[in-house]
């Protein structure tokens, strides 16, 4: 062997030494189902950041809740015992008051109006309150728009909600937009809402057309109400001290594998919530569009109150997000 190709052989192996040693194999969690965007999506992040850093971080990610509820989820990743994490920001509110502000129903006039208060400077602040309790967001996925549905009735008036047993998350603004409209919250994990609807633990709950079909919801409460109460966008979020750890290199690495993945993941969103949205319908559910939502909008009026009282620091946010055109 030439002594050329012997130190070229020495580089070679010492790179390949090199790689092995800054390996490193990410735990990730998702709540969502296989097939499901944030799914597709997650999975292609893990492909794009093995791509971008050469294989220098890997991902292995766990779906369907496997490895708890959402909020242990949220603390697992603050800890640092998973690195990653596909949240929606519903959860955060009671640790992170930053991220409340997208739970005040009707902050956001339309899905639009979300993206770009989420993709400009309100955003931001938002990523900014999350940095400081141990998480980096990386990128905004979508959820659409939240609606009631229920075993019992069609909601077109506040009034219709009296007295109904609503699962809501945990969090004590959604248990005050369901009392402020006579109704009675049931928080509770999502994994449970299902058996709940069946046996009549609740009567209903709120959420977007995907999740009421992908859990099969539809088949035990099958009045859908489009209310459009609650526009709650997710994250892609990093474990904040992994994320330091990194070099400038692979942090631009991770955003730009996070930014590609919620590219696509908006793109299966908007076509997953017209396919659920005909699924549903095509089995009978009995959808009805609230014509006039002024009435809900001025029964939050006390939740409001009640958040900027306590959160009298969050009021510019809410009025940046409100003011955005």
């Amino acid at each position: 062997m030439t002594f050329t190709k012997s130190v070229l052989g020495g580089i070679a192996v010492s790179a390949l030494v090199a790689t092995a040693a800054f390996a490193e194999e990410w735990k990730g969690w998702n709540i969502h189902v296989e097939g499901y965007p944030n799914t597709v999506a997650m999975d292609k992040f893990g492909e794009l950041l093995a791509e971008k850093t050469n294989g220098e971080i890997t991902l292995q990610m766990f779906h369907g809740g496997v490895l708890g509820s959402q909020p242990d989820a949220i603390e697992q990743v603050r800890a640092g015992a998973l690195a990653i994490g596909n949240f929606n920001l519903g959860p955060m509110g009671p640790t992170i008051p930053e991220t409340n502000v997208v739970s005040l129903p009707f902050v956001f006039k339309d899905v639009d109006h979300m993206h770009r208060a989420m993709d400009g400077e309100a955003g931001q602040k938002i990523s900014d309150g999350m940095a400081a309790k141990g998480l980096i967001a990386l990128a905004w996925y979508d959820s659409g728009a939240r609606s009631f549905y229920n075993s019992k009735k069609p909601i077109n008036t506040p009034a219709d909600v009296q007295g109904m047993k609503v699962r809501v998350m945990n969090n004590d603004l959604y248990s005050g937009m369901i009392q402020e409209l006579g109704g009675n919250p049931s928080p509770m994990a999502f994994a449970e809402v299902y058996q709940s609807l069946k046996t009549g633990v609740v009567d209903g709950a709120e959420n977007n057309w995907p999740s009421y079909e992908s859990t099969g919801h539809f088949e035990v409460a099958g009045y859908y109400s489009l209310s459009e109460h609650l526009i709650i966008p997710e994250c892609v979020c990093i474990n904040a001290d992994v994320y330091n750890a990194l070099t400038p290199e692979q942090q631009t690495a991770v955003k730009e594998a996070a930014m590609e993945s919620a590219t696509l993941q908006r793109e299966l969103w908007a076509t997953r919530e017209t396919e659920s949205r005909d699924k549903v319908m095509a089995t009978g559910v009995k959808f009805n569009e609230i014509a006039d939502k002024t009435p809900f909008q001025e029964a939050m009026k006390p939740v409001y109150e009640t958040y900027l009282a306590a959160n009298p620091d969050i009021a510019p946010l809410v009025e940046l997000i409100q003011s955005l055109q």
